[in-house]
């Protein structure tokens, strides 16, 4: 049985308006939503070239991308614990610099194995941002919205690989070296530092927890209309204890195990595609400018995504509104991987698939942050990532094998269609998130009566 939190803060939280301060709040958190879609698109757009400059196999990139998903996997499961009890903001300022700082060392990189080891610092920075943006955004949203806000916020990763692949491709059309890719990649999320700082405030949660308030963070909570007493966490929705035991305790046991489940199926596919797309349809006869631009596509169809499947999983809950996603993104990906088409059909192809497998994972995250309290909710995010990231992990060598089995590329994808499958079913028997928010509710109402 979930633990009841029936306080005015928690009411007041939980129905809050959106207005300019959740509107901050979410912008700022979609800024740093789009380091990861870069960074996540980054190494894949640099293969292409590196092979020439290194004069290594694309094949051998497989150990960058395997440390670069480690690294997400343990800023992860790292970045539950510390978001949860300490703080979203403190997270997200160490999550920005360690991920700005490793990139721009990356840039600087002599060899493949210099690179693979940048690749892990910038993963475990950028894990820690994305779990730390799911968490603030939903505690500046009200329930009823919560899904779609946190999937606006990711649109960010879309964009960000978006609108940075066509930046690179333009940037390597005009002879730039690969390293420009890494000078971007590290200079933009240093600027969303000071940002942030300025203009990003704590969980209002953690803040009406603590024992004394600085007068600006007083402001805040009056904005919010809670009223602040000193060092009274009673009725607050916040970690009173361990917050990876309750993912396995009142009523979420089963809940994590699928979500577990279907991040992995979901975040192989995803990464399967971003790892190797770009150097696939280099193989398959396109310039590396013309692979990164069709890559771009991808994350572009991810976004459109958002438009609909946030409400989707808001008004019938994520059992119904993803189970379809994933499993028409099959016809997509099996497209891609047994059709030969022409350059313009190739990309259309490629925007659908990013509409289906991109978007799903979005739609994923905006559940999972809807799925969760707010004691639980960067545990819960940054776990159920953490585990999937092994599906991260499993992508790097599994294409990399493909590829060097001499099997035409495109077939690197046809596994994709398995994960997607799998996906597909077990979120057929993921509880509906709304019907939890309304166990809650109910028992809130009673308890209170």
């Amino acid at each position: 049985m979930a633990q009841v939190h029936s306080s005015a803060t928690e009411h007041a939280l939980e129905n809050q308006r959106v207005g300019a301060l959740q509107i901050r709040v979410a912008v700022i958190c979609s800024l740093i939503q789009m380091c990861d879609g870069y960074d996540v698109g980054s190494i894949g757009w640099s293969v292409p070239s590196l092979t020439h400059a290194w004069q290594v196999a694309p094949s051998a990139f497989a150990v960058a991308f395997l440390w670069s998903n480690i690294g997400v996997m343990v800023g992860a499961l790292l970045a539950g614990p510390i978001g949860d009890r300490f703080g979203r903001k403190p997270l997200l300022m160490l999550s920005l610099a360690i991920f700005g700082l490793a990139s721009l060392a990356s840039a600087f990189s002599p060899s493949l194995g210099f690179l693979a080891g940048t690749r892990f610092f910038t993963g475990a920075g950028i894990a820690g941002g994305f779990a730390g943006t799911v968490a603030l955004t939903g505690d500046y949203t009200p329930q009823r919205l919560r899904a779609m806000m946190i999937m606006l916020t990711f649109t960010g990763a879309p964009l960000g690989g978006f609108i940075g692949g066509l930046v690179v491709a333009a940037l390597l059309g005009q002879g730039f070296g690969w390293q420009v890719i890494y000078f971007i990649g590290g200079g933009f999320p240093l600027l969303l530092m000071a940002i942030s700082a300025l203009w990003l405030p704590e969980s209002p949660r953690l803040l009406a927890a603590r024992a004394t308030l600085t007068p600006r963070h007083h402001a805040l909570l009056q904005r919010l209309e809670i009223a602040h007493t000193p060092g009274e966490a009673h009725g607050l929705d916040v970690a009173q204890s361990s917050p990876i035991k309750m993912l396995f305790s009142e009523g979420y046991a089963r809940q994590t195990t699928l979500l577990w489940i279907i991040f992995f199926c979901s975040l192989l596919n995803l990464f399967l595609f971003v790892f190797w797309l770009p150097e696939v349809l280099h193989l398959v006869g396109m310039t590396p400018a013309q692979a990164v631009f069709a890559t771009s596509l991808y994350p572009l169809g991810g976004i459109f995504a958002v438009l609909y499947l946030g409400w989707a999983i808001d008004r019938f809950g994520a059992r119904r509104s993803l189970a379809v996603h994933y499993a028409v993104g099959i016809v997509f990906i099996g497209m891609i991987s047994l059709v030969a088409m022409p350059y313009l059909a190739t990309l259309a192809v490629v925007l659908l698939s990013g509409l289906t497998v991109l978007g799903s994972q979005t739609g994923l995250n905006g559940a999972c942050g809807k799925l969760y309290p707010a004691r639980m909710r960067v545990s819960g995010y940054g776990f159920a990532t953490g585990v999937g990231r092994l599906g991260g992990i499993a992508a790097a060598p599994l294409g990399g094998f493909l590829l060097a089995k001499g099997l035409p590329p495109t077939y690197v994808f046809l596994s994709a269609c398995v994960f997607a499958a799998m996906a597909a079913t077990a979120t057929a028997f993921l509880a509906l998130p709304g019907r939890q928010a309304s166990r809650v509710a109910m028992a809130e109402a009673e308890a209170a009566g």
